[in-house]
């Protein structure tokens, strides 16, 4: 239905026009993004699920090797070789921009570039079951970094196609819909009164022919 505080004029008309052309092409520019941030999404939830399984089974494996390494070494020997880490990793956090939405990267560096400073002890007084323990972390750490920035894009993209999502439907049932019932409104007014004009037009022009023809046939008496 059309609002009561509409204007029917040809200005208004004008500019309904425009505005609705502005929210046709709004509408399918946001119904693309909207498509391609579910295909991006679902991409990412694949990607997510896969390394989550991966991320599982590599922390499993770890936990079973410590409590191998736990079984078979006294609980303070264990405790010191753990007690001193003698590597060091840096994290480095930044975002990239996916369709307006920031996703963000985390980037690692060790203090040592050495693969072997990731044990803090001597081989001498413990198992092979805590050095495969303490590898197993580390070749998990970046798989664990990437499941987090998986896990984050998910959110904040659900959260935009959501958004997205709104805006479409707002576009698509209320104001494009809205604008088009307008639009007819003032077409309808301006063709109302159009015709109105029209018969005043003909009524002034008949009353006019017959004060002239009266006036000639009283001339002619």
């Amino acid at each position: 239905m059309a609002k009561a505080h509409i204007n029917p004029t040809r200005m208004e008309l004008t500019r309904l026009k425009k505005k609705l052309t502005t929210a046709v092409r709004g509408h399918k520019l946001l119904k693309d993004k909207r498509d391609e941030l579910m295909r991006q999404f679902l991409d990412l939830v694949r990607e997510n699920k896969t390394l989550r399984e991966k991320v599982e089974k590599g922390i499993a494996a770890a936990n079973n090797n410590f409590v191998l390494a736990r079984a078979g070494m006294e609980d303070e020997v264990l405790n010191v070789a753990l007690m001193a880490p003698r590597q060091e990793v840096y994290l480095d956090t930044h975002t990239k921009n996916v369709m307006s939405v920031d996703i963000p990267v985390f980037e690692y560096k060790t203090k040592t570039p050495d693969e072997h400073d990731i044990y803090p002890y001597g081989f001498a007084f413990t198992s092979s079951d805590l050095d495969d323990a303490v590898k197993s972390l580390q070749d998990i750490l970046p798989d664990m970094l990437r499941l987090a920035e998986c896990e984050k894009a998910c959110q904040l993209m659900a959260s935009e196609i959501e958004k997205t999502r709104r805006r479409v439907n707002a576009l698509e049932h209320v104001m494009i819909p809205e604008m088009q019932e307008n639009i007819k409104y003032i077409k309808m007014k301006l063709d109302e009164n159009e015709r109105s004009t029209q018969i005043r037009l003909m009524k002034v022009k008949d009353m006019m022919l017959e004060q002239a023809h009266h006036y000639s046939e009283h001339d002619y008496n």
